[in-house]
């Protein structure tokens, strides 16, 4: 079993050969490890070790992606009325190109923790898709940043704001639809927006209530046995789906809704999180069919968990921080604790593993940078003027982090990273 980095991501599509460095939410493996970092800046401030910074419009919390040398984003207005993708160049931090794409005249509630540009991006080397959840989807030329095709009628009551990043498989963007109202993934023909096949939940939420239907989780894609596998965390449940059909393989249940975090998975199982109201973490066997909940669940943990970011595995070690900025570290074949340390600050984003290092950003500005081993080890705690909601992107040893209004190239100089640790 392996996470898929899929032909289009890996080559950039059909006939073209330039690699796309960073295509997807959390990574080329969707799993937020950065495997070309050998020396990604260790610290940094508003004075040390920035490239470029570049002020980004309204609000967003869409991670960015990088592909054809430029770095996008999404973003809109505070009210939702418009919404916008926005390309930097990665050398130089100059703004390529602005597109407003959809114009909203009654915009869903949003809760005040969400933005009307949550989803991620996901790109190759030909194109870049961009997705407001219900408000929109569209595909741009990643060269032109010209239209290529969008839909505006996969409907969905979100209830507090989209969240769900779309996912490319082979020549599928496959979207993730979880409401209060209903629930279902889509596919679409990546170069046509044509719906290619649709999947409902097989959830019975007869008696939950509406607020505790919707989930805002990204599926992470997986090779297993046979063939690939699209697992996709919902509310109440997660299933595995044959991603070139929409077909549901199996299913695990629980008592959980408004889950954020993607899976990630290594040495044959996935890890999930469940969400609201307590959060707790499954380890779930690889490999099962139909309703898996009593036969494959290796192992849960309750403690400590995050309701809204995900999680990283490095070297058999899983490493997560709580709502309340507790770090803790678990055996991955276990469940069994490494170590627990207060660090403070609550966090929205996804961590990020790099270079033998694993990087935790806060709303407030904070940066926390630990080992990965099997003892707590602060590296560095670095500061900006503004905190991250979005996850990072790395390019090289360049890392493209996003505050609440800005973009930044954070790069130790060529001379000086030699002695970055």
């Amino acid at each position: 079993m392996h996470v898929i980095w899929t032909l289009a991501l890996a080559l950039g599509g059909v006939g073209s050969d330039e690699i796309v460095p960073w295509p997807d939410f959390r990574g080329p493996a969707g799993d937020g490890h950065a495997p070309e970092a050998c020396e990604p800046p260790l610290r940094w401030s508003e004075d040390e070790n920035v490239r470029w910074k570049t002020a980004i419009h309204g609000r967003g919390w869409s991670s960015p992606i990088v592909t054809r040398g430029r770095v996008w984003q999404t973003t809109a207005d505070q009210e939702g009325h418009r919404r916008h993708v926005v390309a930097v160049d990665l050398k130089t931090g100059d703004i390529v190109f602005d597109r407003l794409l959809f114009e909203v005249e009654e915009p869903q509630f949003r809760n005040e923790l969400n933005s009307y540009a949550s989803p991620s991006p996901v790109a190759n080397a030909e194109h870049v898709f961009v997705h407001f959840g219900a408000a929109g989807t569209a595909c741009l030329d990643a060269k032109s940043g010209d239209v290529v095709w969008q839909r505006r009628d996969l409907p969905c009551e979100h209830l507090m704001g989209a969240g769900s990043s779309p996912v490319l498989f082979e020549d599928l963007l496959i979207l993730t639809f979880d409401g209060a109202d209903q629930q279902y993934l889509v596919a679409l023909d990546s170069k046509t927006g044509e719906t290619r096949w649709r999947s409902d939940r097989s959830t019975s939420f007869e008696k939950v209530i509406p607020d505790q239907r919707k989930a805002y989780g990204t599926p992470l894609l997986l090779e297993v046995g046979a063939g690939p596998q699209l697992v996709s965390v919902g509310a109440q449940a997660a299933m595995g789906y044959a991603p070139k059909t929409g077909e549901e393989i199996w299913r695990v249940r629980f008592n959980g809704y408004s889950m954020s975090s993607r899976p990630i998975a290594g040495d044959g199982l996935v890890f999930l999180n469940t969400g609201f109201d307590r959060p707790r973490l499954m380890a779930v066997r690889l490999g099962g069919q139909g309703d898996v909940t009593e036969t494959h669940v290796k192992w849960v943990e309750d403690k400590g968990l995050p309701a809204i970011t995900s999680k990283v595995l490095v070297d058999g070690r899983l490493y997560f921080m709580s709502d309340a900025g507790v770090l803790t570290c678990l055996d991955a074949a276990t469940g069994e604790r490494v170590f627990r340390e207060r660090i403070g600050g609550k966090i929205c984003a996804s961590p990020l593993a790099a270079s033998g290092r694993v990087y935790f950003f806060d709303p407030q500005g904070v940066t926390t940078v630990i080992a990965a081993g099997e003892k707590f080890e602060l590296l560095a705690k670095n500061e900006l003027e503004d905190g991250c909601m979005a996850s990072p992107a790395v390019v090289g040893d360049a890392m493209l982090l996003r505050t609440k209004t800005h973009l930044y190239r954070l790069e130790a100089p060529i001379g000086a990273k030699g002695g970055q640790r």
